[in-house]
């Protein structure tokens, strides 16, 4: 009889629980590396909800150093939640990820068909994903945080979330219809959602920003949106 082989990442299954999700995949195997509050893996749940994907779950335990570990880091070397295994290939950075499930699942899609909007709807998720998230992020806090204290680390979340909002607010007075960009979601909704969460967390007067709430409340309404929330995650922990 021929070895069955081994899988490359099965040291990683002991360490993490896994949950599949209930929905079809068309064949494809599918595993989330991810964090309830990660504002990075809940962009990419919404989009699998979106395309109506199974997936395994692992829950990554940031508070408790789950991704430090060595069986997570040996996937990936950044320390960093989500990671994705897409038919034995691993996936790294959210943004990216998202992308590639918009390319090889195009339907129901996250990018119009017109080039000019599509444009458009890639500026105002990098926006988010490369102004805000990269000085925002868990990291970054932890270590002002250390060096300032909490207060600072507060005040240093809210300055680098509003000041892209501030901006991003006049530029969704034009582009807005329903959602970010005219009445169709997109990949901007999927970024913004998780950002507005981490708004509210760190204290950040979302009152200034009306396009903005308008806009969450429309994708509120929507079940792909509800799946993704960090509140109904198997790891979903009060903190």
């Amino acid at each position: 009889k021929k070895k069955k082989k081994k899988k490359k990442y099965s040291a990683l299954i002991p360490l993490l629980k896994a949950v599949v999700s209930t929905q079809s995949t068309g064949g494809h195997k599918i595993e989330l590396y991810s964090y309830w509050r990660s504002s990075a893996a809940w962009r990419v749940r919404i989009v699998l909800a979106w395309k109506g994907l199974e997936y395994t779950y692992h829950p990554v335990n940031l508070l408790k150093g789950g991704n430090h570990e060595e069986a997570y880091v040996s996937l990936h070397p950044m320390h960093q939640v989500p990671s994705m295994i897409f038919d034995g290939k691993v996936l790294l950075q959210s943004y990216s990820i998202v992308e590639f499930l918009e390319e090889t699942f195009p339907e129901p899609h996250l990018l119009p068909k017109d080039p000019f909007l599509r444009q458009k709807v890639r500026e105002i998720a990098l926006d988010i994903v490369a102004d805000i998230h990269p000085v925002q992020n868990q990291s970054v806090l932890a270590r002002v945080g250390a060096a300032q204290g909490e207060e600072a680390k507060k005040e240093w979340a809210k300055w680098a979330i509003s000041r892209i909002f501030n901006g991003l607010e006049k530029v969704l007075e034009k582009s807005s219809g329903r959602f970010c960009v005219g009445d169709e979601v997109s990949l901007a909704d999927v970024c913004l959602i998780p950002q507005v969460y981490n708004g509210y967390r760190w204290g950040v007067d979302m009152q200034k920003y009306p396009v903005i709430l308008r806009i969450v409340a429309e994708c509120e309404k929507l079940e792909p949106f509800q799946k993704a929330h960090p509140t109904v995650q198997p790891d979903f922990e009060k903190i």
